[in-house]
Order: structure tokens, then C-alpha cells, then sequence
């Protein structure tokens, strides 16, 4: 735990305990972050305008005919096409890659929205390829899949080869820049390495989601993976609604 953290905890602690003002601005506290069982629950916030709070992991998926109406290609990003992604994430999309070629790391985007019958291909090859139970660790079943939210990519360097192809993407020298700068662009890295039991999925430095400048800030200062900041949100909604 860090210095900060640490801080943090004593301070809430004595501020319980003296009954202070900072006792009363603590966080709620909520329920600890569920197993990552497969199951077929409906997810919460499947709104198209809910998409920044939107869980969907093993457990929680989307509707099959969850389909933003606002994709657009990723070439409006000044980036390679044949991809397509949500229009309000393309202009933070195109402050990153302009970024990171200016820093020598030119980027290019690996896979974009995926509608719920690619994901069926994709999770079957998989399947295919290495089997259902490692499948279900490494591809997400149909429903399941955050790129069905049109706010999610996979990130590789520009002209370089699929990112899953390295050993560790984010060792490179393109993969590390992506990884340390995404979030000051509202990209959080969906399943960082040595946190599966939390977000269900094996380490993938290559894949991102757009949840928006605060909320990627706020993901990365914490330190938390992005399946537990929304987990808590949920919790803390439910827990205030009247």
C-alpha cells in the first residue's frame, strides 16, 4: 500500500472515531467486488448515453442488439480506418495519437466496435483455437465483450504487428507510452497485469476503454482497475437512491 493510501485509511479511521467532519465526507463503503463466475445477467447502465458507467465483465452483458447509432471510422481520428468507434470518442482518440507520434510512438488502432455477431465469431475462434475454458479467460463471450460498447479498442504501434503478438505490448516501447499517458486522454487500460481476479480477463496491455477524462484520472491517481471503479459506482447509486 502507498504512502498516500495509507494516509487516506489512517485519516478516515480517526475521523470515525472522534465523530470529525471527515467522517462525514467518507466514501460509502460497498460490497466487495462479486466473483468473476460466468453467468448472463443483464448489465447496469445499458443506456447509450450511460456508456461511461456501463459493467460489463464474465457475469453482467449487454443486450444482442446493443448498437450505438453514432459509430464513425477511426480515420477521423487522422489514424488508420477500418475501424469504427463512438463520435465523441475520436477527438480524445486523435489528442492521443498526435501525442504520441510527437513523442516517437506512433499509434494505430488494432480493433474497434464489435457488434454482438462478430463477438460470436471472434469468442468461437478462440474456442477453436485454444478451448473453452481458456477461452473464457482470454475472449469474452458474445454479450460480454466491451467493444460491443463502440468506446473501446485495441491499440497497437502504427505499422507494427498485432499487439497480442508480443510477449508484453506494453514493454514496447509504443505500448509503454500508451500505457502511461493513456488516461490523461480518458483511456483506462481495461485488465492490467496481475489483476484477473478482478477483471475476469487476462492481462491485455493492448486494450482500452474511453470513460472520460475525470473518470480515467480518477481510475488511475486510485490505482484501482476499471471493473472495480464501476462496481463502486453502481453500489454507491443503489445505496443512495430513495
Amino acid at each position: 500500500m502507498s504512502v498516500v493510501r495509507t494516509l487516506f485509511a489512517v485519516s478516515l479511521v480517526l475521523a470515525s472515531a472522534v465523530g470529525g467532519p471527515a467522517s462525514a465526507q467518507a466514501p460509502q463503503a460497498v460490497p466487495p467486488l462479486p466473483a468473476c463466475d460466468v453467468a448472463d445477467v443483464a448489465a447496469p447502465y445499458t443506456g447509450y448515453d450511460q456508456w461511461r458507467y456501463t459493467l460489463v465483465d464474465t457475469h453482467y452483458r449487454l443486450p444482442s442488439d446493443y448498437a450505438p447509432p453514432d459509430l464513425v471510422s477511426t480515420a477521423e481520428a487522422g489514424i488508420n480506418g477500418g475501424q469504427e468507434l463512438r463520435s465523441f470518442v475520436i477527438p480524445h482518440l486523435a489528442a492521443m495519437a498526435k501525442a504520441a507520434a510527437a513523442a516517437g510512438h506512433p499509434i494505430a488502432v488494432q480493433s474497434g466496435y464489435r457488434s454482438y455477431q462478430t463477438q460470436v465469431t471472434t469468442f468461437q475462434y478462440w474456442v477453436e483455437v485454444d478451448g473453452y475454458a481458456y477461452a473464457l479467460k482470454s475472449s469474452a463471450r458474445p454479450g460480454h465483450s466491451e467493444h460491443q460498447l463502440g468506446t473501446t479498442l485495441d491499440i497497437r504501434a502504427e505499422g507494427g504487428k498485432a499487439p497480442w503478438d508480443y510477449q508484453d505490448w506494453a514493454a514496447t516501447p509504443t505500448g509503454a507510452w500508451v500505457a502511461a499517458n493513456a488516461w490523461r486522454y480518458g483511456f483506462a487500460m481495461s485488465y492490467p497485469k496481475g489483476y484477473a481476479s478482478q477483471t475476469c480477463y487476462m492481462y491485455e496491455p493492448w486494450h482500452y476503454r474511453f470513460v472520460g477524462l475525470d473518470e480515467a484520472k480518477t481510475i488511475h491517481d486510485r490505482g484501482v482497475t476499471t471493473r472495480a471503479y464501476l462496481w463502486g459506482h453502481w453500489q454507491r447509486d443503489k445505496a443512495s437512491a430513495p
